[in-house]
């Protein structure tokens, strides 16, 4: 009987040192639950619970992901993986380029309206025989690009300016040819005579019309007249082509001592242009051009071929034999923030600077203020200028 008793005690204590211990053991947490030993019976390691499963993957969805870094599959989720190199962001310089492109581009797809709005903002002189807007860089004159071109928005900005009015008879005509690629004072005539009135002014010299060029190089001298014929040729190769090139009425004796004269070829224009540089630094110059004669390309051969000082981003005479983008000097490139590569964007930069109209009583004198993209490009090369109108 007492036996009985004492194993009966036992049993009771051992009973109660089991509940107190699982008592004062520390409870496990879910996660340390899931990585526990595995089971003594069976030797297998325990499956995670569908709660932790879904906590895990929506760990991964809330990591930050990064720039450039592609999204894994779900199978991926659970392995380490390395983020992906983001790209280097482009420079300033690239973003402008960048912009000037997509805002040309726009211009010559947007609604005819559009662009009417934008020359009547540009508009710097109107009277009743003339309109001087300022044009925008990209856009061309005439309708041979498939695109919106300021001739055909002509008839629609007429009507702005003569304030919308249902029976309106006036009219707007271009008078002096500015390239697609030239920005700046574009001259308009209200009416036939008007244009026959310019024309006849520009034979006898009393237009007098100022472009500013940023060109690589430095000319010597530093002020002077070209005067050398231009004429049109085929350029042979892989990708022939047709470009203006000089035709001189003289050539280098055979001696070198000297120049011999040669006949003039018939098909060559005469081309006059007086150059006078501004400012030079970083190995580029600021040049004031003035056209005396009206030929095609005339400004850009003559700074390209004439002087070998090609205009900044004029890749059509940079090279005389080929068609490629522009080859600038590494001091260049560094001061505009460009790699040769994305040289290619590089817009042109000439401006049409000023316009002077001789008239009857008073002269016609409008100076067209610098873009955005042609002040940036002197800043960056530290080309300087005076002018009050752009210094307020």
């Amino acid at each position: 009987m007492n036996s009985c008793r004492r194993i009966a005690c036992s049993g009771w204590r051992a009973g109660l040192n089991t509940v107190f211990s699982r008592i004062t053991a520390p409870s496990l947490s879910r996660s340390q639950a899931t990585s526990a030993a595995p089971d003594p019976d069976t030797g297998e390691k325990p499956r995670l619970r569908a709660i932790d499963l879904a906590k895990q993957v929506q760990q991964e969805k809330t990591k930050p992901l990064v720039v450039g870094q592609r999204k894994k599959p779900q199978a991926e989720v659970s392995g380490a993986a390395e983020a992906e190199t983001p790209p280097p962001p482009p420079s300033g310089q690239q973003k402008r380029v960048m912009e000037l492109k997509r805002f040309s581009l726009q211009l010559q797809q947007v609604h005819p309206n559009v662009l009417a709005k934008h020359l009547l903002r540009g508009v710097l002189y109107q009277d009743k025989d003339v309109v001087i807007t300022n044009k925008p860089y990209g856009v061309p004159v005439k309708d041979d690009c498939g695109g919106t071109s300021i001739s055909s928005v002509l008839p629609v900005l007429s009507k702005m300016m003569d304030g919308m009015k249902m029976k309106s008879d006036s009219q707007l005509i271009p008078c002096l040819r500015l390239e697609k690629e030239t920005t700046g004072v574009f001259l308009l005539a209200r009416s036939e005579e008007v244009v026959q009135h310019i024309h006849s002014l520009v034979t006898n010299n009393q237009v007098q019309r100022k472009y500013w060029v940023v060109i690589v190089g430095v000319p010597v001298p530093s002020e002077g007249v070209i005067d050398i014929p231009i004429i049109e040729r085929e350029v042979p190769g892989p990708r022939p082509h047709y470009k203006m090139a000089l035709s001189p009425l003289f050539r280098v004796s055979d001696t070198g001592e000297g120049v011999t004269k040669v006949r003039a070829n018939r098909q060559s224009q005469p081309a006059v242009t007086k150059y006078k540089v501004l400012d030079s630094a970083s190995g580029c110059s600021l040049v004031e051009l003035q056209p005396l004669t009206e030929v095609k390309h005339q400004m850009r051969v003559h700074m390209a071929l004439g002087l070998t000082c090609p205009i900044l981003g004029d890749h059509k005479y940079s090279h005389s034999s080929k068609l490629a983008p522009q080859k600038l000097p590494e001091r260049v490139l560094g001061k505009l923030g460009l790699e040769q590569s994305k040289i290619r964007h590089l817009p042109l930069h000439v401006l049409a600077r000023q316009l002077t109209l001789a008239g009857n009583t008073q002269d016609i004198n409008v100076t067209c203020p610098m873009p955005k993209y042609f002040k940036q490009t002197l800043n960056q090369l530290r080309l300087t200028f005076s002018d009050e109108k752009d210094q307020l």
